[in-house]
């Protein structure tokens, strides 16, 4: 069995940063200390960098049956593993939706032959489909998706009857989009009645925080009526970051939610010169906003950090607001994001992997991922925090071929990455095309 060693980096890992060699095995770490000598094995120095665990996003849509013009299952989970990314959740609004067991297990059996990283893809609750939701694996399936508010692919779910169908019978987790489909066509109309033409500018009016907190408000409601586990995603406002406890450990909250790294690092200014290309749904809103998210992270109220990866044509992005699509693509450079408010003194390095990797891990009852322990996968990511670069398209693996940070200065160089034991990404290049595994699920 091929042996490596990751030497002299400096291990982030359950709160803690030191220097420690790790030794690989076939697809698991099998030995962490101080000075780990083994003349069979072969030695990556990883001096002067860190090293952590593989980061676990729990919200990605790529594209994939239906869509493929704009992504696939494998460009993106290259572009996933270049940025750090070892496993992701991956949602049911394709073409077909998954809103059957048969059309989800399609989506499994895509990746199995063509994602580089581990993964998983949520079950669809539709007005109609409860019969099938509840006939959902909860050890081999993340959970499932409900879309409180329309989105990309027209999912929506607002008969009553059946969110109260699905909050009280469901068994697993349900990862809620939480906006309020009559405010937001209330707005819309408004704004077409005054006559005036419609921009990005006018995105966060439209799908406003009232919007937001009204739906979210109604989801936590529902699931402490009936103990239902809800992981509310992607919030955008400070009045909902007060939805939410920080006082319970996550292993025993009912009741967690996510923050997105968009949400994070762009706020309404961002506008101006970005357009359709930041417009997504819930829409990025204020300083104000963008501000309360962050600190909802760091007390705990938010317990992880994704990036609702959604990657359209840059000539979709580029029509008229109204046949736009909402969504961007930031898969690749979601540990850079969050690398530049470490820069900048916002988060720790030990909070960046509580949230991007222990805390995914433990929220999902993630088996054997999240963690640089002895035992677990090898998911591990070796990354220079100091050394910058531009971002440009050239770099880019998403399908898309474009991004909202093209131009923009980012630091993080991210030197290998492995999936399961294996190296997938190597200074600057892919390097291996294994697929990588399915995702489970330690719940009773």
């Amino acid at each position: 069995m091929a042996k490596i060693i990751i030497k002299n980096g400096l291990v982030i890992n359950r709160g803690k940063s030191e220097i420690k060699d790790i030794m690989v095995a076939g697809r698991r770490i099998i030995r962490m200390d101080n000075d780990i000598s083994d003349p069979t094995a072969e030695v990556i120095d990883a001096r002067g960098s860190w090293v952590m665990p593989g980061i676990i996003d729990d919200q990605v849509h790529f594209r994939q049956p239906g869509l493929e013009y704009k992504a696939t299952i494998g460009t993106e989970s290259r572009a996933a593993v270049a940025g750090g990314v070892t496993s992701f959740m991956e949602m049911p609004n394709t073409k077909p939706p998954a809103l059957t067991q048969a059309l989800l297990q399609d989506k499994y059996n895509i990746a199995s032959r063509d994602s580089v990283a581990n993964y998983s893809f949520y079950m669809g609750a539709s007005n109609d489909n409860l019969e099938e939701v509840l006939r959902t694996d909860g050890s081999n399936v993340c959970g499932i998706k409900v879309f409180m508010g329309s989105s990309t692919g027209n999912m929506l779910v607002d008969n009553e009857k059946t969110l109260e169908g699905i909050f009280s019978k469901a068994h697993l987790l349900i990862a809620t989009h939480c906006e309020d489909e009559a405010t937001i066509r209330y707005n819309l109309q408004k704004l077409k009645s005054s006559g005036k033409t419609l921009t990005a500018l006018d995105h966060p009016s439209i799908r406003s925080r009232e919007g937001c907190l009204k739906s979210s408000s109604f989801a936590v409601e529902l699931a402490k009526t009936h103990q239902t586990r809800l992981h509310v995603l992607h919030i955008s406002t400070r009045e909902e970051c007060n939805l939410f406890r920080n006082d319970i450990p996550l292993p025993r909250k009912k009741i967690t939610a996510e923050a997105c790294v968009h949400h994070l690092y762009f706020n309404d200014s961002y506008y101006e010169s970005l357009g359709n290309r930041i417009k997504c749904n819930p829409a990025i809103k204020t300083k104000s906003d963008q501000e309360a998210i962050l600190a909802a992270v760091l007390d705990g109220r938010i317990d992880v950090i994704a990036t609702d990866h959604a990657p359209h044509t840059l000539e979709e992005k580029q029509r008229p607001y109204g046949n736009s699509p909402s969504g961007l693509p930031l898969v690749q450079h979601t540990l850079n994001i969050m690398l530049d408010f470490y820069h900048r003194g916002a988060i720790s390095k030990e909070m960046i992997v509580e949230k991007m990797c222990h805390g995914p891990a433990v929220l999902f009852d993630i088996e054997g991922r999240g963690y640089l322990d002895e035992g677990c996968y090898a998911d591990i990511v070796i990354v220079d925090p100091e050394k910058s670069f531009k971002v440009s398209n050239c770099d880019l693996l998403y399908k898309c071929g474009w991004s909202p940070l093209e131009g923009m200065d980012l630091k993080g160089d991210i030197s290998h990455v492995f999936v399961n034991g294996r190296i997938k990404f190597a200074k600057g290049k892919l390097i291996s095309d294994e697929p990588g595994m399915r995702l489970t699920f330690a719940r009773s």
